[in-house]
């Protein structure tokens, strides 16, 4: 979630035991990619791809944690990322959405937006919404108040205590409730939910905010077998109206909603395929899967 997102939810929380206090890198240094002309906040996928990283390096103290990774994933694609611990999946995620800059290389979105000339709160703005593996919600605010305070809306103070919703956005956040599978528990506390639940209503929550391009870091850690299976369910309804990018272990989750699978190891692309093409390479085999 975004900062100003953050700091709204703990004022809305704050309000409740307190209601008084509510008073108080460029990418090769071009403006824009593949010639093409750069129209502000605006997603340009005429060329097919709507993220792009092209021989991305980052070190830490000497560590090369990134390796001349290069990556591109389509509109509306469900791209399955997996690999070994430390391959640099996590700083990969990281540097597309401005928390880590890379020593070198070129990050796009669409054709036009260099993401290196971004911070996270811009880049968050934009369209790009990240899933940590750890939900992180409003646990003393209720369901419908999670997402109504995840819209598109000005977060000042004075503007959310006036705040009512429209018709459209009523709509918005129905469709939203019975896309996560929650519209029976509009009402409860964040915090009674269980974990599974907890993690579709912060997927609701980036929802709310229409990214075009989703990344989700082991969506599926800690759930139970049948909140997995819903969370498949959830993913292939999403695809194509979002772009995904999912980094996960579990290799049956993988096989029911993945068409490309990218392995990483050592910061760069080891293979990629489907995955039954990706679990025959003796590569993956050696490094990730193991005999």
């Amino acid at each position: 979630m975004t900062p100003d997102l953050m700091d709204e939810g703990a004022r809305r929380i704050a309000s409740r035991s307190a209601p008084a206090a509510l008073g108080q890198t460029e990418s090769g240094g071009r403006a824009a990619g593949f010639s093409r002309i750069a129209t502000p906040g605006e997603v340009d996928i005429a060329h097919g791809r709507i993220l792009y990283l092209e021989d991305v390096n980052v070190s830490f103290d000497g560590f090369k944690a990134i390796n001349n990774l290069s990556l591109d994933i389509a509109p509306g694609e469900l791209r399955c990322i997996i690999g070994p611990n430390g391959a640099g999946k996590t700083t990969m995620m990281d540097i597309i959405t401005g928390k880590t800059r890379p020593d070198s290389g070129t990050v796009y979105f669409g054709s036009t937006i260099d993401l290196l000339r971004h911070n996270e709160p811009e880049i968050a703005s934009l369209g790009i919404g990240r899933k940590f593996q750890k939900p992180t919600v409003f646990e003393q605010l209720t369901v419908f108040e999670n997402l109504e305070l995840a819209l598109k809306t000005h977060k000042g103070v004075k503007s959310s205590m006036f705040f009512k919703l429209d018709s459209a956005q009523s709509d918005r956040l129905a469709e939203v409730l019975h896309t996560i599978h929650l519209a029976d528990s509009v009402a409860r506390m964040a915090g009674n939910l269980s974990h599974g639940q907890k993690q579709w209503l912060e997927i609701g929550m980036l929802l709310m905010q229409d990214p075009k391009l989703l990344l989700l870091d082991e969506p599926v850690a800690g759930m139970t077998d049948e909140e997995t299976a819903r969370t498949a369910e959830l993913f292939l309804s999403l695809k194509g109206k979002h772009s995904l990018m999912v980094v996960e272990h579990d290799m049956s989750f993988i096989r029911t909603i993945s068409e490309i699978v990218t392995v990483l190891c050592d910061g760069a692309v080891l293979a990629q395929g489907t995955l039954d093409q990706v679990q025959a390479d003796e590569r993956v085999i050696e490094v990730y899967l193991g005999r």
